[in-house]
């Protein structure tokens, strides 16, 4: 269409409109007719136009949606993602489930009533529009030491696809090292320990990778798994790949298996979870003092009860390969210890002894003290960046 034509166009529209608008209904019934005739359009996206509510374009005219939800539900929903750690929508939405109504009920979810009615039913991506997208980027953590090929020999390779134990208690185990990218000189590590059937997870911090330090956090972790430890699995550095642990799994009658050299994902679960309950708390910052070991170990002391009995977590359970494209589903978002709670291999006995544990729990008091333990942390960290160089471990 010409310049010329463009203009004659949107005057005759115009003269039109403003005919409309000043019309009687009768005569603008007749205007409305004749529009509908010229232009082809439907009878009430003439209406839109004529009332100037829409200019004429591609797409249809839409009613503008009623608002449903309110400022009050953004800022309710903004105090509840920081409660339960910027999970994701379906995963908040299932934590909401089981803790929205005894914190309303406890008049820490300070909202009115209206509102409460409307996060009972708040859908997932409704609550993605209120609070934006959520993202984090992700922390990789490079191995150092590599354990000798004779006793890799004697340990079973297991990779991510062989996990097919239908019961809670083998779990995958790995370090995350808080060398600040320098690696000189002894530095902090946590070991991450992780169920593959349920996503309990366990962390302890240690100083250095020595065995006899990694070993204690490996016995640790262990006696703070609400079920019985079946089966090891880990990557092929020296501080899980000797004598000690092995002849332990052998005592134990555990099973004991590692993955592929440099193949990070024969580890999926516990890699995972590296970031979620490691590097997402305390960074990526050097800690290498004695203060900074208890302060680690202080937060994933609290830690482990928030993620475990608090933060719904979502596990794959099958790949659907179309052409080029993989389409991966999941089961529904259930906390750890839903998951422990479902399980048929899991005593009677455990299980009431965790809905014990859980009734004592603070959610709100849980979420304050590890956000204090974090800036604690951070604080230290920063304050001893400020001080001039010294001896680490064993200092005055």
């Amino acid at each position: 269409m010409s310049q010329s034509k463009r203009v004659a166009k949107d005057k005759y529209l115009d003269s039109l409109q403003q005919r409309y608008a000043q019309a009687s209904k009768k005569e603008r019934g007749k205007i409305l007719d004749e529009y509908v005739q010229t232009t082809g359009y439907h009878r009430k996206h003439a209406i839109a136009i004529l009332s100037g509510r829409y200019r004429p374009g591609p797409r249809p005219f839409r009613r503008p949606r009623k608002r449903l939800y309110t400022a009050e539900d953004a800022k309710a929903l903004g105090f509840l993602s920081d409660l339960f750690d910027g999970i994701n929508a379906k995963r908040l939405r299932a934590a909401l489930d089981v803790e929205l109504e005894p914190l309303y009920r406890r008049g820490v979810l300070k909202v009115s009533r209206a509102c409460y009615r409307r996060l009972q039913h708040i859908s997932p991506a409704s609550i993605d529009r209120l609070r934006g997208a959520v993202w984090a980027r992700t922390a990789q953590v490079a191995a150092s030491h590599q354990a000798g090929t004779l006793l890799k020999s004697k340990i079973p390779i297991r990779t991510w696809a062989d996990w097919n134990e239908d019961q809670p208690g083998f779990v995958e185990m790995d370090l995350v090292g808080h060398d600040g990218g320098n690696p000189r000189g002894d530095y902090c590590l946590t070991l991450n320990f992780t169920d593959v059937k349920t996503g309990w997870t366990e962390s302890v911090a240690v100083r250095n990778k020595a065995q006899i330090h990694v070993f204690a956090a490996i016995r640790l972790a262990r006696s703070r798994l609400p079920f019985p430890l079946r089966g090891l699995d880990s990557d092929n550095g020296s501080e899980f790949i000797n004598d000690q642990l092995l002849r332990y799994c052998d005592d134990e009658h555990l099973t004991f298996t590692r993955g592929r050299v440099g193949h990070k994902n024969d580890n999926p679960h516990v890699e995972q979870k590296n970031f979620t309950t490691v590097r997402r708390f305390v960074g990526d910052l050097r800690y290498d003092t004695p203060r900074h070991l208890k302060l680690l170990n202080a937060l994933y002391e609290r830690l482990h009860l928030y993620l475990n009995f608090f933060i719904p977590t979502v596990k794959l359970k099958e790949k659907v390969r179309s052409g080029s494209q993989v389409k991966r589903i999941y089961d529904e978002p259930q906390t750890p210890y839903a998951r422990v709670l479902a399980s048929p291999h899991v005593s009677a006995q455990v299980k009431a002894h965790l809905r014990a544990q859980y009734a004592q729990l603070d959610v709100v008091q849980l979420k304050r003290e590890i956000d204090a333990l974090v800036d604690h942390l951070w604080q230290d960290r920063t304050a001893h960046d400020r001080r001039p160089p010294r001896a680490r471990w064993g200092a005055a």
